[in-house]
This record gives structure tokens, sequence and C-alpha cells, in this order.
């Protein structure tokens, strides 16, 4: 595997899989099959647009020299494309398997 190519500092991977990723506390009320919501600025109405998504997958990654937890979504609502999130930019919205239940509360 070259670490060159992904932007790996060299002895930085063995020092970053060790340690607690930037996000990881957030991305741990999450699992796969939840429904999270995320905002996106809107230039056209000037004001904030709330999106939906379906989690698939949560990971932790090296980007810029940082361990950091993202979490991969399909958009409820526009094309079914994959979107990776930090994961600390999501909000939970309703865990899967979970009947009547408050997240919020």
């Amino acid at each position: 595997m070259n670490f060159y190519h992904k932007g790996y500092a060299l002895g930085w991977l063995v020092i970053m899989k060790n340690k607690e990723s930037f996000g990881s506390i957030a991305s741990k009320k999450f699992s796969i099959g939840d429904i999270v919501e995320w905002s996106t600025w809107d230039d056209q109405k000037e004001d904030w647009e709330h999106n939906y998504g379906i989690i698939t997958d949560i990971k932790n990654e090296i980007r810029h020299n940082r361990l950091v937890s993202i979490t991969t979504v399909v958009p409820l609502q526009g094309p079914k494309k994959e979107i990776e999130h930090f994961s600390l930019s999501l909000r939970l919205v309703s865990k899967t398997g979970v009947e009547n239940e408050k997240v919020n509360g």
C-alpha cells in the first residue's frame, strides 16, 4: 500500500489508528439504517434547507493528517447517490428499529 499516494504522513498512520477519531463521540449514537438530517445553504432562497437521509456506513478515515469520523448517507429526496458527511454535521432523526420513541428529547 502506498501511503504517500493517499496523503498519509510517514509514521502518522499507526499513531492515528490508535487515537479516538474526531467526531467519533457523535457517531457512536448512529447505526446503519438510522435517519439523519443535515442542512445546506440555498443561495436562491437565502435560507437553510433541511435534508434527510439513511445511514449506509460509518467509518474513521485520515483526512488532512487527522483521524475523523465519516458517515455515508443516501438522501431521501433528490438523487439517491451516497454522500459522505463529517459525522458531527448530522443530527439523528429516527433510530432504526425504534418505534414511538422520541430521539431528540
